[in-house]
């Protein structure tokens, strides 16, 4: 759980598995609408990206297959299913945009981070287009080369 105090706010989880499978086009920030004992169990830092999807429907988008584990010091009646939808705080503009290029062009809705951020929980989504096995094999052979440069301007 790293803090960036510069813009104020402290990520919780990092998708970073997504980056890997798909390419990033845009990204959103949206807030979540969240149960009490969810927030509590995100600011412990029990929460699970890796396989998130974002639905939109009607008018409203929806997070789902993120994994927030239960609260451990509540009692198991307020507590929250783990794997329960949540719906994302977008503006209708934003919801309209990404309606046209979900269903035209094809794309996914991934989730990339969760964050604190001035107390208020947001998740940062990101409008992907999958990779083929060719992207990703190129993709780990640029992340091996810029390593082998940094480490021979380290010793330099």
């Amino acid at each position: 759980m790293a803090k960036d105090t510069s813009s104020g706010y402290k990520v919780i989880a990092d998708n970073r598995q997504a980056r890997y499978r798909y390419s990033i086009l845009e990204t959103y920030e949206a807030g979540l609408e969240l149960q009490g004992t969810e927030v509590k169990s995100i600011r412990q830092g029990r929460v699970n990206l890796r396989d998130g999807y974002a639905l939109i429907r009607g008018n409203e988008a929806w997070l789902h297959n993120v994994h927030i584990s239960p609260y451990n010091i509540a009692s198991q009646y307020f507590n929250h299913d783990p794997l329960r939808n949540r719906k994302l705080l977008l503006h209708r503009k934003e919801i309209s945009k990404l309606v046209g290029k979900v269903e035209q062009q094809g794309l996914t809705l991934v989730p990339l981070k969760l964050y604190l951020k001035n107390g208020w929980v947001k998740v940062s989504i990101g409008l992907a287009k999958g990779k083929k096995l060719h992207d990703k094999r190129e993709s780990l052979k640029r992340k091996q080369q810029d390593r082998e440069i940094a480490r021979v301007m380290k010793s330099y």
